[in-house]
């Protein structure tokens, strides 16, 4: 049996969604091993002059614990 733990983080791109939850993957990574899945709760993005300039995702990051 695995022991499976969640965390929720904030992530950020200028590019996409997408790249912004590689983003959440990628900066998690750094700390946790055995990343199972990440889980996309919200989305947003910041608008400047009718232009969007970033994309933020907030998202479940699931790993298994050792």
């Amino acid at each position: 049996m695995s022991v499976l733990k969640v965390i929720e983080v904030l992530a950020e791109s200028n590019k996409s969604w997408e790249d912004a939850a590689q983003n959440a993957v990628s900066e998690a990574s750094k700390s946790l091993k055995n990343i199972r899945s990440v889980n996309v709760n919200n989305q947003s993005c910041v608008v400047v002059k009718s232009k969007i300039t970033s994309y933020r995702i907030n998202a479940k990051i699931t790993f298994e614990v050792e």
